[in-house]
């Protein structure tokens, strides 16, 4: 089941920068984020690393340092 749901541009444009793909979905943006929150509520000194990891991963997308889901299934043998 879809749905929309109505947003303040200032609230898109925040979105927007967590971004870590041109064609990632809001979907996939939100879902990442409340898994964030999820993990922060429940394991507050684990989510300090995990922040971090996340940063560190998204400079090395941004840097073009990752497998494409392709390349990992490849990879992987699947």
């Amino acid at each position: 089941m879809e749905t929309t749901i109505r947003l303040k541009m200032q609230t898109k444009q925040e979105l927007d920068k967590f971004k870590q793909y041109k064609n990632e979905s809001y979907n996939e943006l939100i879902r990442k984020l409340v898994y964030i929150v999820k993990l922060c509520e429940n394991e507050p000194k684990l989510s300090q690393k995990s922040i971090k990891e996340i940063k560190e991963a998204r400079e090395r997308i941004k840097k073009g340092e990752f497998y494409t889901e392709e390349e990992a299934k490849k990879l992987l043998g699947l």
